[in-house]
């Protein structure tokens, strides 16, 4: 990857917003107001945003990190039951992406477990089931909260998109990402390509290892984050319930140096067997809708069984001009 290729330009988080979440939370009037037209704006120009003062305590973050450290040490004999598992699997351990599909082993190794409406966990460590329970409840608790706010910067009551996605009995996810010190060719390699995620709302952080990049107007910008601070980024779901107004960011993960890197994700989506389509007062003549309606679970499923190429599987879900599209039911 040519170094040409990632715009540095923009300050230390390469000019990606900042959303105070203690204002959205418990802002007079005014500067609230301000803070929900600033998320707008972000979800709009770059489907992505550092959120700050969120209330996850540092404590909590580690214990997360550290957890999932000690269970990628572990010998591969004590994770034998979940390598390899298919994507709607609700624990899954494995390298690259899904490695039947990828055709490729990406720089990564990772831990995918199903959170909520029920949390599944690998046996060992033993402590990871308390730290994944108080971990994703404290970011679903953020998320959801996001997700009201991001409904108001639409012009919408707060409560219309977590309805129209059921994001009270909402799927959460958590994924831990490990990239191994990278010894391939050149200076730096690929950790995860290009793509959008397949849910609503995503909420990382990384240890003090580099990598993370989104890409806007053509450009790849280095996310780096402040400290404390939670990346969010707006997945596909976002795009489709919006009607395209807020776009989920396509990302990447590239991996260089000695220094191994991690992430750990929590990420929030509709229930899944909503019919996710956009709410009709942001289409409200009917004309211009982007989207058809599709199941969050096919749409999961579609995304997760196939090769990353971007933001493709969105395909699925768009309205093909000239040809009638019918919701599923």
């Amino acid at each position: 990857m040519p170094s040409s290729d990632v715009a540095t330009c923009g300050g230390p988080n390469g000019g990606i917003p900042v959303v105070d979440f203690d204002v959205l939370v418990n802002g007079a009037a005014d500067p609230r107001a301000r803070a929900i037209r600033d998320l707008g704006r972000a979800c709009e120009d770059w489907g992505c945003f550092m959120v700050v003062n969120h209330g996850v305590p540092e404590e909590l973050k580690e214990a997360a990190m550290e957890t999932c450290r000690e269970l990628f040490s572990l010998p591969e004999e004590e994770k034998a039951e979940h390598l390899e598992a298919g994507p709607m699997d609700p624990v899954r351990i494995g390298t690259g992406f899904f490695s039947v599909v990828d055709g490729v082993r990406y720089w990564r190794d990772y831990l995918k477990m199903f959170a909520h409406p029920e949390l599944h966990y690998p046996a060992k460590p033993p402590k990871l089931r308390d730290v994944a329970a108080e971990y994703s409840a404290k970011t679903r608790g953020l998320l959801l909260v996001l997700a009201e706010a991001i409904s108001e910067s639409l012009g919408l009551d707060g409560g219309r998109i977590p309805e129209a996605l059921d994001l009270e009995s909402c799927f959460q996810i958590l994924v831990v990402n490990h990239y191994p010190p990278y010894t391939g060719p050149g200076d730096v390699g690929l950790g995860l390509p290009a793509h959008s995620d397949h849910g609503f709302l995503t909420l990382l952080f990384q240890n003090g290892v580099d990598g993370l990049q989104v890409e806007r107007d053509g450009r790849w910008r280095p996310a780096k984050p402040l400290p404390g601070a939670f990346f969010v980024i707006a997945g596909d779901q976002l795009e489709i319930v919006s009607n395209g107004r807020y776009r989920g960011a396509l990302h990447r993960a590239v991996v260089g140096g000695e220094r191994a890197r991690m992430s750990v994700v929590s990420m929030i989506a509709p229930c899944l067997d909503a019919v996710v389509e956009p709410v009709p007062e942001l289409v409200p003549d009917g004309r211009g809708l982007e989207f058809r309606g599709v199941r969050y679970r096919d749409y999961m499923e579609h995304q997760q069984s196939n090769k990353i190429d971007g933001k493709a599987a969105l395909d699925i879900a768009r309205v093909k001009r000239g040809v009638a599209s019918q919701p599923e039911k």
